[in-house]
């Protein structure tokens, strides 16, 4: 059996708990892997100031994913470095926004970059602070996107009355071309440049390692999993994950809420 090397897990619904809190037992559980030679990274949707805030409340210093695979950070001295993004150019993030305009009137946008967030005021009205980790006043508002500047590594699109995976499955079945459409779980839709994903960004971290696939164990809960659940030779999923994602799954974790990282994490320490 080859010794598994490297474990990516994502984040919400799938490390964290519930209350999006990581527990004592995963934090020690990532400790003690990081020491017997077992790398963690995280994989997760969410931007640079989230994952550094989670980082610091658990003493995890390692590698991150972000936002779907745009942005890669290095956490080990304690803060997010930015070490590679992937940004979408402006004329497919146009053409992207008015397909989904077109598709569903009254679509709403916000642009992620790196370290920034610009969002129309009429999707900033619909966001809780639990959406993008944000508050208003940390978004900057724009009537007319995108707003030059930083660059743009994820669009998020939603809308007042149809829920988001409502909006993904029509998106999907519509086509939207020049950019990677996924879904999170969240309240929003998202897309990133094309052929970017958490799958991509992890084998370009992985070939830097001199790790095959078949080192690696990947976790995760949702749809925007599936392209890394299917790149790495062990594919987990906690209890909790969609009927989809438990469908490619070797194997099934106990709960986000029971701790499953933690557990197979033990285990590989056993």
């Amino acid at each position: 059996m080859t010794r598994i090397r490297l474990v990516a897990s994502d984040l919400d619904g799938t490390l964290l708990r519930s209350d999006r809190t990581v527990s004592p037992r995963t934090a020690r559980a990532m400790a003690a892997a990081r020491d017997a030679g077992i790398e963690v990274v995280w994989a997760t949707a969410r931007a640079r100031h989230s994952v550094d805030a989670l980082a610091r409340s658990c003493g995890f210093r390692g590698e991150a994913i972000c936002a779907n695979g745009a942005v890669t950070l290095d956490l080990a001295d304690g803060t997010p470095e930015i070490t590679g993004t992937v940004s979408i150019e402006v004329t497919e993030a146009l053409a992207a926004m008015e397909r989904v305009r077109t598709l569903v009137p009254g679509a709403v946008f916000a642009n992620v970059g790196p370290t920034t967030f610009v969002a129309e005021p009429e999707y900033a009205a619909l966001c809780d602070y639990a959406d993008h980790h944000r508050t208003l006043d940390e978004m900057i508002l724009e009537e007319r996107l995108p707003r030059m500047g930083e660059p743009m590594v994820k669009i998020v699109a939603r809308h007042p009355e149809m829920p988001s995976r409502e909006l993904y499955r029509l998106a999907v079945a519509a086509g939207v071309d020049g950019v990677e459409l996924t879904h999170s779980g969240a309240p929003y839709i998202e897309m990133a440049a094309t052929g970017v994903s958490k799958a991509s960004a992890l084998a370009r971290l992985c070939a830097t390692r001199g790790l095959t696939a078949e080192e690696v164990a990947v976790i995760g809960d949702a749809v925007n999993d599936i392209p890394m659940l299917l790149w790495g030779g062990t594919a987990l999923c906690p209890e909790n994950a969609l009927p989809e994602v438990r469908a490619l799954a070797d194997r099934v974790l106990p709960s986000n809420d029971d701790d499953g990282v933690a557990r197979y994490l033990e285990e590989l320490l056993a």
